[in-house]
């Protein structure tokens, strides 16, 4: 029988398909490599809008996640526009993709608009009810605890996909227990960033993998 007084599932959620299958070898020895070209596509559309003097130079920027000018329209205008959602959210998921592709997590090239198997789901918000309209300017600050922890939980996540290397190299295998970890910490870093820079939920994210 389900406990009644479960905690309810963060509204943020990331899932990524364990490869129940051999990974290619050859692909995953070379990664480095091959995730090159779709991180210049990642950096081009996520590049650093914010700075005036970034936008002169690198004019070719799309300006990545719509934090400020969402930020300003909550706490004026009480809105959060679609479009801005699903940008950020496209964007979002994007990016997961290709840090999944990266960490070893599938071999599948990262598409720029398919799921493939990289699962992020966050709920657009109604502002009136679900956000507090003076809360975004700081739930940055608010995050800083888990800044802490995912700066160690990363420095093991890195440890993990080195040795799901090796492990890659010789078995053809990502070990279940660091896919899993690298996932969770993945997943927490996502809430984090749902939080605090997305703005799509008041709910503090959980210190959980």
């Amino acid at each position: 029988m389900p406990d009644s007084k479960a905690a309810p599932a963060y509204p943020v959620t990331l899932q990524v398909d364990y490869p129940d299958r051999d990974l290619n070898r050859a692909t995953s020895v070379f990664r480095v490599i091959l995730v090159v070209p779709i991180a210049v596509i990642l950096f081009l559309v996520s590049g650093p809008g914010w700075d005036a003097r970034e936008a002169v130079r690198l004019p070719f920027l799309a300006g990545g996640i719509l934090f400020l000018p969402t930020v300003l329209m909550i706490l004026f205008r009480w809105k959060y526009p679609r479009w801005w959602f699903d940008w950020n959210l496209a964007l979002s998921r994007f990016a997961l993709r290709v840090g999944a592709f990266f960490f070893l997590l599938t071999d599948r090239y990262p598409s720029t608009d398919e799921e493939q198997s990289v699962h992020l789901e966050m709920p657009y918000p109604d502002v009136r009810n679900d956000l507090k309209a003076g809360l975004p300017l700081v739930k940055w600050f608010l995050a800083i605890p888990h800044y802490i922890v995912l700066a160690f939980l990363l420095v093991g996540a890195i440890g993990a996909v080195i040795i799901s290397w090796f492990a890659i190299l010789f078995t053809a295998r990502y070990p279940r227990g660091l896919f899993d970890y690298v996932v969770g910490v993945m997943r927490w870093c996502t809430r984090v960033s749902a939080y605090a820079f997305v703005l799509v939920t008041d709910v503090y994210p959980p210190f959980s993998l």
